[in-house]
């Protein structure tokens, strides 16, 4: 299967205004920093086009209640539906939904466990997160490397364990250390904080209160890299004697960094990953061919190259 690279400026030049159609949105949820930006992205998107009309829809994270989303829109008739699922291990049966009622399926952000199974009239677009943890944890080893250390060790937050980001964003990171040049990095403990900041901070706490030395966390996204720096903050922790990695490049991530508290993250257009998922989602409306993975591409972000990111969120 073919893999494409798109950027949102690409993206946003293939859609067509001159088509009139209704696209059914499921969220996995409206309460997600990122994935309000994705989400706007697409309502954007979608209101410079003529005809386009959206119907966006909030699954709360609950799986049962995003399949009932899917097949509402499909009984209602729309012309295509975007999904950001809730459990990428349970997309079968929405993808089954959808092409039993012969409307093109999107699935956005978070690849789903049949992606190479796909039919024909339903596609992925997303970022490779083969590249995210891995920008990020070789950040994190160059700055240990830099900074002269020979043994450093290092917990890891990981997102919800049932999503195919966390899962691969963590193999990212053990791949990277496995390397020779990163081996002197340990990873003394690694748990979930399901993507949320409260969770992260509440588990930095408790690996601060076992009085552990360590001198990095890797978080699989930038909200539990925010709440562990509150949670190091709260405790007194000095920033500048750790090392601290995140994924997405949110705006709290980036006032984050700008004010010496992270130290890396990778930047996932959102924006750019709704648009796109709008563009293949007309397309295939229009029975037009859509690759089945649209790839938008993930960039490290650091103090050094910031600037050019805070223009971009």
């Amino acid at each position: 299967m073919k893999k494409l690279l798109l950027g949102v400026a690409l993206s946003a030049l293939m859609c067509s205004s001159a088509f009139a159609a209704k696209i059914g949105v499921s969220m996995a949820k409206f309460d997600d920093n990122f994935l309000t930006v994705l989400r706007n992205g697409m309502i954007a998107q979608a209101k410079g086009m003529s005809g386009v009309e959206l119907q966006v829809e909030d699954a709360q994270n609950d799986v049962a209640k995003q399949l009932d989303q899917i097949k509402n829109f499909a009984a209602s008739g729309v012309d295509a539906i975007i999904v950001n699922p809730v459990d990428t291990s349970a997309t079968q049966a929405m993808s089954d939904a959808a092409a039993a009622a012969k409307i093109p399926l999107v699935y956005v952000n978070r690849e789903p466990v049949n992606v190479d199974k796909l039919p024909d009239n339903q596609a992925f677009v997303a970022s490779n997160e083969a590249d995210s943890g891995t920008l990020e944890t070789k950040e994190v080893c160059r700055l240990f490397t830099e900074a002269g250390k020979k043994e450093a060790n290092v917990y890891v937050i990981m997102g919800e364990l049932s999503n195919q980001a966390a899962v691969q964003r963590t193999k990212d990171i053990d791949n990277v250390i496995a390397t020779p040049e990163c081996s002197f990095i340990k990873i003394i403990d690694k748990q979930t904080s399901n993507w949320n900041r409260d969770e992260a901070q509440n588990l930095m706490t408790n690996w601060l209160s076992t009085g552990k030395p360590f001198d990095g966390v890797i978080a699989n996204n930038d909200e539990s890299a925010i709440g562990a720096i509150q949670a190091m903050k709260a405790a007194n922790v000095d920033m500048k004697s750790v090392v601290v990695g995140g994924v997405d490049a949110t705006q709290d991530a980036l006032a984050a960094m700008q004010a010496g508290d992270l130290d890396a993250t990778v930047f996932q257009d959102a924006a750019g990953q709704g648009a796109g998922a709008l563009d293949a989602a007309l397309k295939l409306a229009k029975g037009e061919k859509v690759e089945h993975k649209v790839y938008v591409p993930f960039q490290l972000v650091t103090p050094a190259n910031i600037d050019k990111f805070l223009k971009k969120n």
